[in-house]
């Protein structure tokens, strides 16, 4: 097994972990909730673990047929993975803190503070260069070998 695959195992292993984890979380919350409800960043944390992880599986079959280099393989899963799990982390942060509903709405709130918007951006352009970027290059690598 390739270190991009292995990377990608591990990482549906703790995103699926945290989607448990996350899922009880919620459920404590609506428990508690006159109205039967989780605060949104709990709801979203929970949903993008569980699809995160299914996503880093297929990442990982995505490495494992890939014909590009080791080296490729594995900066390209460790991007996107490394995003996923930034994403999941900016989350379980707003729904510990519940202090937003929308982590884009302006002003960008973090607990107490107020985010400049050149850096809510910027690690937004990062992000979706690392998902898309790392995903590409790992499926076009599988296709490719798919169709030779």
């Amino acid at each position: 097994m390739t270190l991009a695959e292995r990377l990608c195992l591990s990482a549906a292993f703790l995103f699926f972990m945290t989607g448990l984890v996350t899922g009880t979380w919620k459920y404590w919350c609506m428990a508690k909730s006159p109205k039967a409800v989780a605060p949104r960043y709990v709801d979203i944390a929970h949903r993008s673990s569980l699809m995160y992880s299914f996503a880093a599986m297929l990442l990982s079959w995505f490495a494992g047929h890939s014909i590009y280099p080791g080296w490729l393989n594995t900066l390209a899963a460790a991007a996107a993975l490394g995003f996923f799990a930034l994403a999941i982390g900016t989350y379980i942060i707003h729904g510990l803190l519940r202090d937003t509903s929308n982590q884009l709405r302006k002003p960008h709130r973090l607990g107490n503070a107020t985010l400049p918007p050149w850096l809510i951006h910027g690690f937004m352009v990062l992000l979706i260069v690392a998902e898309i970027g790392g995903t590409l290059v790992l499926g076009s690598g599988a296709l490719i070998a798919v169709w030779q």
